[in-house]
């Protein structure tokens, strides 16, 4: 099957201030599951997508990334010397290849919509993904992989989708389905960055995939200010749904919101669980700190 997207953006620029002290010396997306950075999760998610060169918009923090995914000689070393074939298979695997990664600076905070655009000259005139690292998602076939599929079918730009309780549609983008689609792709006809719970247009959220046409660069280069007076991502994608074909995909995997210290917790429980060398004396320690009914 031919590769329909080559790059992907990861924005990973934010202060990370719900997770300080911790985030403050650290990335946020460098935080583990378990025994992985966050944002390992999402480039080898882009990876099984076919996706080839990753585009970083960094803020601070950006050389400790770039130390995460290149190649650590000494380590290697080290790591051959004492026969650890297990840790040097884990770290080799987080390498990206010579010239499949770039990096962009996002000088200010102005929200996802400006990270997004600060890709611009690295991105060029084809379609590209958008991964945000705080959502860890697992499915299968793996998110990203399903909307490239979509992709292929519909041209277009796609969008992951997941439904979430009418309460909580006031923290998401959430889309206007314009009617049922075939084959899973239900094609938009516009979205609001978050709605009043009163007001919103669906309780489909926007879950932090894309697949973008290049055209929204244009669209985000001329937008105002939107919803907490950043440059929202969303707004300028509720004009591009009115004009082309947009669609988006209902995501049936799991999601963790590892944006919040809660969810990063869930997601290291639910992810030590599926290992089998972590799965019983975890559960044992769950049975110990959990009080009797």
């Amino acid at each position: 099957m031919a590769i329909s997207v080559r790059k992907a953006v990861l924005p990973v620029a934010g202060m990370g201030t719900r997770f300080l002290p911790a985030s403050k010396a650290v990335p946020k997306v460098l935080l583990p599951v378990v025994d992985k950075p966050l944002i390992q999760y999402a480039v080898e998610e882009a990876r099984a997508a076919g996706v080839e060169e990753f585009i970083f918009v960094t803020g601070r923090g950006e050389a400790t990334i770039r130390d995460h995914f290149g190649h650590d000689e000494a380590l290697a070393a080290y790591l051959a010397a004492r026969g650890d074939n297990a840790a040097l298979a884990a770290t080799a695997g987080a390498v990206l290849a010579p010239g499949s990664d770039a990096f962009a600076r996002q000088e200010e905070p102005l929200g996802l919509g400006h990270a997004v655009l600060c890709a611009r000259d690295l991105v060029g005139d084809e379609p590209f993904a958008v991964l945000l690292p705080d959502e860890l998602l697992f499915g299968d076939p793996p998110c990203l992989a399903e909307l490239v599929g979509i992709h292929g079918r519909t041209g277009g730009s796609v969008v992951a989708l997941a439904e979430v309780p009418q309460r909580e549609t006031g923290r998401y983008g959430i889309v206007q389905v314009a009617a049922e689609g075939e084959d899973g792709a239900l094609p938009l006809a516009g979205m609001v960055e978050k709605p009043d719970p009163a007001r919103a247009p669906s309780r489909l959220a926007l879950i932090g995939r894309y697949i973008l046409q290049p055209g929204i660069f244009a669209r985000l280069a001329a937008q105002t200010p939107g919803a907490g007076g950043e440059i929202q991502l969303t707004d300028a994608m509720a004009v591009m749904a009115r004009e082309e074909q947009f669609h988006g995909v209902r995501f049936n995997g799991r999601r963790f919101d590892c944006g919040s210290p809660m969810g990063a917790i869930q997601a290291t429980i639910a992810c030590a669980m599926e290992r089998p060398e972590l799965r019983q004396e975890l559960l044992s320690f769950l049975r110990e700190v959990t009080p009797s009914p």
